[in-house]
């Protein structure tokens, strides 16, 4: 007959004493209480296993495992082998789980995915996506195990920025944890990406589309350029900028050993000598990668007055005070406020790249790829950017800064529209007979 086992009481364990052997006190249910020659008084739970084998499970030392938390163990270990698992290997396995799932965490991964992106990308922009990552998104987030974050967790931390009103940073953040969760699954950590149902989840905001004039106001806003009684390499610039429609950082931070007189070509390197004291003088072509400009007579013959000007610094449009400083980013802007325009409504210094693009578009000649080469635009496909990253369209881009050049020019008196102007008899003086002909 089957011994009858009293259940054990807080007050018996706390009485047990040592012996000179190890001895037991038995609550019922496979769970004792061994109490050892040295005091420790330490809870065990027998059993037998699914497939038939003895198995013994140490759940932990008396009084800082209790009588009642010793039975809740038992329980659940009952509860276990009522599902035929094993308790001691279910144990073992969640603890390799857990362990795994510490080293696993949303900023383990999320650094891994920065350290394999920093490659290509600049250093600044490194240092600038990792900073908003360890301020946006581990505070919430860091610590997580990877294969637990759903959609909803990554929707709150979202949520949270636009709360704040930073709409660009949410934007550029979801970027960022697409990639994150992305790089999650390609390791094996999870099944699918949750950050990509974020699309269109937050606000996003309203693109402002910087002012351009109306292209009847070209011939107006060059005799504004040519009256202005500014600082003539400034009203240079401002011409010149008309003339090539670059970026602002392009021509500020440009030096003379960038301009090939002989070959009519200005090189924009994707990266320029930084200037001590000055931000982001580090910068060159918009897309990091070498530009080429092909130059017009008429910007050929701006920067030979310019060089007059700054032909001995190292930089082409020098600040008024240190010639080693370039002019300020708001030189442009400012001289077009002082000919009477609202940079914020009617024209700024970027508008005039709208104002050229939609002209060469409007024209007819000139190829979509063309255009947006001597745009500077990223192509956005990628399997097609694959294909002509390194077609520079160079000799149709030289007859179509040459037709822009002309085309300003016939407009000082009256305008004409780019479409007329392309389209006029034979015998007219401009590029369009040579593109006809090719």
């Amino acid at each position: 007959m089957a011994r009858t086992v009293t259940a054990l009481s807080d007050s018996k364990c706390e009485a047990a004493k040592p012996r000179d052997k190890d001895h037991t006190l038995f609550d019922g249910g496979g769970l004792y209480l061994l109490v050892k020659p040295s005091g420790v008084k330490t809870w065990r739970f027998k059993f037998a296993r699914p497939d038939g084998r003895q198995g013994l499970a140490t759940f932990g030392n008396y009084p800082a495992l209790g009588l009642k938390a010793a039975r809740a163990r038992r329980a659940e270990a009952l509860e276990l082998l009522a599902l035929g698992k094993d308790p001691i290997e279910h144990a073992r396995q969640t603890k390799i789980e857990e362990t795994y799932a510490s080293a696993n965490t949303f900023e383990a991964l999320a650094r891994e995915w920065h350290a394999n992106m920093a490659g290509k990308w600049s250093e600044g922009h490194a240092a600038r996506v990792l900073a908003e990552i360890e301020a946006d998104l581990f505070p919430a987030l860091g610590k997580r195990p990877i294969a637990e974050l759903k959609t909803r967790d990554l929707l709150i931390v979202l949520k949270v920025i636009e709360k704040r009103g930073a709409l660009d940073l949410v934007g550029r953040v979801r970027q960022r944890l697409v990639g994150i969760m992305r790089t999650a699954v390609q390791l094996g950590h999870i099944d699918s990406n949750p950050a990509n149902d974020l699309q269109g989840a937050t606000a996003t905001r309203k693109v402002k589309h910087l002012p351009a004039l109306p292209l009847d106001r070209i011939g107006e806003l060059m005799q504004r350029i040519e009256a202005d009684t500014g600082r003539t390499l400034t009203r240079l610039a401002t011409m010149l900028t008309l003339l090539v429609f670059i970026r602002s950082s392009e021509l500020r931070f440009a030096r003379w050993d960038e301009i090939d007189f002989d070959r009519a070509m200005w090189t924009i390197p994707g990266e320029r000598q930084p200037i001590e004291g000055v931000k982001n003088s580090h910068r060159g072509a918009k897309m990091a990668t070498p530009h080429l400009v092909p130059l017009s007579r008429q910007a050929l013959e701006l920067l030979r007055q310019v060089q007059q000007l700054t032909g001995r610094f190292d930089l082409i449009f020098a600040g008024d005070h240190v010639h080693w400083k370039p002019m300020s980013e708001n030189t442009v802007n400012k001289s077009l406020r002082r000919m009477g325009y609202d940079t914020k409504v009617d024209v700024c210094g970027h508008g005039f790249r709208a104002m050229a693009c939609s002209s060469l578009i409007e024209s007819g000649l000139w190829s979509r790829d063309g255009v947006e080469r001597q745009m500077s635009h990223q192509e956005r496909n990628g399997v097609r950017a694959a294909y002509i990253h390194k077609a520079e369209h160079l000799e149709e881009r030289r007859l179509m800064v040459q037709w822009w050049a002309d085309y300003l020019d016939a407009n000082r008196k009256e305008h004409i529209t780019p479409y007329d102007f392309a389209h006029r008899g034979e015998s007219a003086v401009n590029v369009v007979s040579i593109k006809r002909n090719a």
